[in-house]
C-alpha cells in the first residue's frame, strides 16, 4: 500500500484537508480591466467606446459582435445588453505623455510597468489604470476622474463645455453596487425611450390622416363661410349670360358648314397664290414630271 523503500510520508500528504480558495491577483484583474478588452479579450486600441455599464470595447469587436449574432457564448453574455451601436459611447480619452508603449521594446527584453497608464485625466492628471475611479459622460463621450468631478462641481462637461445631468455620469469598471444602479438607470431609460416611441406614432398617424383629406371635403364649409352679396353677384351673372349646351352644338357645327374656299374669299391673289388650291399652284399636262424623262424637281 505504499510507503516502502524507507519513505516516510508528511502529514498533508496522508490527511486531505479543505482546499484553499485560489485568490484573484488585483493587479493582474486590474490590468485585464483597463487594457484589455471585454468583448474580444484584445488589447484595447482606438477607437475606444464604452456601454452603459461602464465596461471598455473596441468598437470594431462590438460592430462584429452585433453583425455575428453567433460567436462565442462566453463572451457574449459581457455585451447581452448591446443591442445596437447607438448603446455604446465613444470615448475621448486624454493620452499621457509618460506612457512609452512599445517604442523602447525593440528586442524584447525591456520590463513593461504595467501601473503606468496610457490614459490620464485631463483635468486632474491622475492616470487611468485602476488606482483611481474613472468616469464618463454619455452625451459626449469625454473621459475624466471622479476626483475632478468632485473638486470641481458644475453642470457642464470639464473638457468640452458641453451640458451634462446626473444621470448621463456613468463610472468606468466600477464595483458591483455600481453595476446596479447603472443597470437599474439603464433599463429606465431604455422604457421612457419606448414609451415616448409609443405617444409620437398616434400623432403621425393623425397627421398623414389630415394631409389625406381631399380639398373637396372642405367645399360646404367653404360655401357657408362666403359672403350672402358674393352668392346674389353670382347668381345674377348666371342668370344674364345662359349657355346652354344646344347652342354651343349647334354653333360648332354652322361653324363647320360656313368653310369657303380660297378662291371665293376676299383676299389678295397673292395671298391666294400661297394655297394650293390657287390656280397658280396647278400645273398642266405639259408642265407635270413624267417618270422616264424628268423627276419633279427638274422645273
Amino acid at each position: 500500500m505504499g510507503c516502502d523503500g524507507g519513505t516516510i510520508p508528511k502529514r498533508h500528504e496522508l490527511v486531505k484537508g479543505p482546499k484553499k480558495v485560489e485568490k484573484v491577483d488585483k493587479d493582474a484583474e486590474l490590468v485585464a480591466l483597463w487594457n484589455y478588452c471585454t468583448l474580444s479579450q484584445e488589447s484595447l486600441r482606438r477607437p475606444i467606446v464604452a456601454c452603459e455599464l461602464g465596461r471598455l470595447y473596441n468598437k470594431d469587436a462590438v460592430i462584429e459582435f452585433l453583425l455575428d449574432k453567433s460567436s462565442d457564448k462566453a463572451l457574449g453574455k459581457a455585451a447581452s445588453h448591446i443591442k445596437s451601436i447607438k448603446n455604446v459611447t465613444e470615448l475621448k480619452l486624454s493620452d499621457n505623455p509618460a506612457w512609452e508603449g512599445d517604442k523602447g521594446n525593440t528586442k524584447g527584453d525591456k520590463h513593461d510597468d504595467l501601473q503606468r497608464a496610457r490614459f490620464i485625466c485631463p483635468v486632474v492628471g491622475l492616470e487611468m489604470n485602476g488606482r483611481h475611479r474613472f468616469c464618463f459622460l454619455r452625451g459626449c463621450g469625454c473621459v475624466f476622474s471622479e476626483r475632478a468631478l468632485k473638486e470641481i462641481k458644475a453642470d457642464v462637461c470639464h473638457t468640452c463645455g458641453a451640458a451634462f445631468q446626473e444621470d448621463d455620469v456613468i463610472v468606468l469598471n466600477g464595483t458591483k453596487e455600481d453595476v446596479e444602479l447603472l443597470k437599474t438607470r439603464m433599463e429606465e431609460r431604455r422604457l421612457r425611450a419606448k414609451l415616448g416611441k409609443k405617444t409620437k406614432k398616434p400623432k403621425a398617424v393623425e397627421a398623414i390622416s389630415k394631409s389625406d383629406v381631399p380639398e373637396e371635403a372642405a367645399g360646404p364649409s367653404g360655401l357657408k363661410t362666403r359672403k350672402p352679396e358674393e352668392a346674389s353677384l353670382d347668381s345674377q351673372e348666371k342668370k344674364t349670360n345662359p349657355a346652354p349646351r344646344s347652342t354651343a352644338t349647334s354653333g360648332s357645327t354652322s361653324g363647320k358648314s360656313t368653310k369657303r374656299p380660297i378662291a371665293d374669299s376676299r383676299e389678295s391673289e397673292a395671298y391666294k397664290s400661297l394655297f394650293t388650291s390657287h390656280s397658280s399652284a396647278k400645273r398642266s399636262k405639259e408642265e407635270s414630271a413624267h417618270w422616264v424623262t424628268h423627276t419633279s424637281y427638274c422645273f
